[in-house]
């Protein structure tokens, strides 16, 4: 035994040889393992690990928030930040009723603190009413966006410690890691999150839902009543995740069941990990776990559906406190075009127990479903929708080694054994959802599908559990791959591709409207003119909700002229140019194109 050992006793039987001494001053410290001393302290990686998960989310949050100060408003942000303001003035649902309330007031939270004026006796549409409270009312409309788009920063940094909750409970701490790092490097999770809308709030709170369901498999009382607060939550934020929450109550009865099996006295003690035996080659000597006879099975299900009874219960109760948080006496009066919904449709939204106005929105929505829109895919214009719209515009939107990795942990999640459990909560409400969008009426944006980043992070986590050092190598490189993508389309995530279609300049060939050209480039075309052609006769057709005369831009309309008079800057949204038609496209053909803005905008000069 050598000197820097000491027999210690150990309770139970003869001494054994203790762990080496720590080093003293003036010892090199040395190698083990290949690692570094300070690498093999636990405090120490549990430091790093840290700072790795904050490096991660200061990088997302420095894009979201430079992202949300240079963009002008979206097409949807302004009515969602003038129902705010009534939210908060008025306490009226009269306004967006098609949407629920708890998305409207996250970011009501921040117009608090702004002091906007709002005229009582304005009388208008929602549309209208957005661009009066914007630029007609004497505020600032930057910083009324900023403070209107803070609260959804904050929340989408926060689901991201979720993601890397929900990973590594599946995976362990490495898994977590690279989650977390998919998510924050997602581009259409930055260009959505750093918006006052709705989809990325109702995703997170529906991703935190299934965390919270996966969690009750070891803490049902705890967690199932969670996650009926979030599913609630998500619930109140977009009507989107309606089709999804009979999964999330079979979840529950599945995580209940789960959590009383293992609970039993005589059930297979639990270990840290599930393999752990497996690895070692010992032999399992633990005890079988009895099989419960049918009375015993049928007691433990009506358990279970109670307590997802339970959860259900306790998100509708979330919905209606989100309405009589706006106004406690419920006072609603529905507007004229709610349509009458008839078939399944309407018996669902007759059904349902929720507050009036909300099944009134639910109304409006299945009429939007009823409408005929245009699309754009690859080139082609179309009316109506079309079914693989959303997966192909996923492709063309997602970074590669993204989709790689989607696609691995999703393997992983079905072939390994240890993961298997975790696809219902995982990949089905993913798969789910996924259809129900595919088989929608507005072929508008991949901001429809924003739960396939959010939730696929997750998935992609199952590739760290490979032992092939190749893997482990080809993970650590596709995340690298990932992050350059992300960093090189900075700060022009909206209109972002990937590099197989060519990147941002490219994408509007290929996609339209919130995929590329939501009217988010108003105030850097205001600049552009400023610093190129000063002076220069301005003709624009701009698709968005901004108003370009507050931003200083002196532009004519070219569809209300002779074509023989339309001549200098001819400026269109990249949205126009690929519905153009008739006298637009006829422009365009005797145009050239001279500079893009921010990859939504084309400038043409006409002579």
């Amino acid at each position: 035994m050598s000197a820097s050992q000491v027999a210690r006793p150990t309770g139970d039987g003869p001494t054994t040889p203790g762990p080496p001494e720590p080093a003293t001053e003036g010892e090199r410290p040395g190698r083990r393992g290949g690692l570094p001393r300070c690498l093999r302290s636990a405090r120490c990686r549990r430091w790093l690990y840290a700072l790795a998960v904050l490096a991660l989310l200061a990088e997302m949050a420095v894009a979201m928030v430079s992202t949300a100060v240079e963009q002008t408003p979206t097409i949807d942000e302004p009515v969602y930040v003038a129902s705010a303001e009534v939210y908060l003035k008025e306490r009226s649902f009269r306004y967006n009723p098609e949407h629920p309330p708890l998305g409207k007031l996250v970011i009501a939270s921040g117009l608090v603190f702004t002091d906007a004026h709002l005229d009582a006796d304005f009388v208008g549409s929602q549309t209208a009413l957005g661009r009066h409270v914007l630029y007609e009312s004497g505020n600032d409309p930057g910083r009324l966006m900023l403070y209107a788009r803070l609260p959804v920063i904050v929340l989408t940094l926060l689901f991201g410690l979720v993601v890397l909750a929900f990973a590594r409970d599946l995976t362990g701490p490495p898994g977590g890691l690279v989650a977390l790092a998919l998510y924050a490097f997602s581009p259409d999770v930055i260009a959505n999150g750093s918006l006052a809308t709705l989809d990325v709030p109702a995703t997170g709170f529906l991703l935190t839902a299934l965390w919270l369901l996966w969690r009750a498999r070891l803490r049902p009382y705890l967690c199932l009543p969670l996650a009926g607060v979030a599913l609630g939550a998500a619930v109140a934020t977009k009507m989107s995740v309606l089709p999804v929450v009979p999964v999330l109550m079979l979840l529950g009865v599945l995580s209940h069941w789960h959590a009383h099996r293992t609970q039993e006295p005589d059930a297979r003690p639990r270990t840290k990990e599930p393999d752990a035996r497996a690895r070692t080659k010992e032999p399992d000597t633990r005890p079988r776990r009895p099989a419960l006879d049918a009375r015993a099975r049928l007691k433990l299900l009506l358990y279970g559906a109670s307590a997802a009874v339970g959860m259900a219960l306790i998100a509708v109760a979330v919905v209606w406190a989100t309405y009589l948080v706006v106004d406690p006496r419920m006072r609603w009066a529905a507007p004229e075009n709610v349509p009458d919904i008839r078939g399944t449709r309407g018996r669902i939204a007759a059904w349902l127990p929720f507050p009036e106005a909300y099944r009134d929105g639910m109304r409006i929505q299945f009429g939007f479903e009823y409408d005929i829109w245009k699309g754009f895919l690859f080139g082609r214009l179309y009316e109506g929708s079309l079914w693989y719209y959303l997966p192909a515009a996923l492709l063309v939107k997602t970074p590669l080694g993204m989709l790689a990795l989607w696609t691995a942990g999703s393997v992983a999640i079905l072939a390994v054994r240890r993961l298997r459990p975790a696809a219902p909560y995982v990949l089905v409400p993913a798969a789910l959802l996924l259809a129900v969008s595919m088989h929608g009426a507005r072929d508008l944006g991949v901001r429809y599908a924003v739960f396939m980043p959010m939730f696929l992070a997750v998935a992609a986590a199952g590739v760290t559990l490979s032992r092939w050092r190749a893997a482990q190598w080809a993970t650590a490189a596709l995340v690298c791959f990932v992050a350059v993508s992300s960093l090189r389309t900075y700060p022009y995530y909206l209109p972002y591709s990937n590099e197989a279609f060519g990147g941002p300049s490219k994408t509007h060939l290929r996609l339209h409207d919130s995929n590329v050209d939501w009217g988010q480039d108003l105030g850097r075309l205001a600049d552009h003119l400023g610093r190129r052609h000063h002076g220069e006769r301005v003709w624009l057709v701009y698709k968005g909700a901004g108003v370009p005369s507050y931003y200083g831009i002196d532009a004519s309309d070219p569809l209300k002229a002779p074509l023989g008079e339309v001549h200098g800057l001819l400026v269109v949204s990249d949205s126009a140019v690929a519905k153009a038609d008739g006298r637009l496209a006829a422009l365009l053909d005797t145009s050239t194109p001279i500079d893009d803005v921010g990859h939504s905008i084309t400038v043409f000069r006409r002579r």
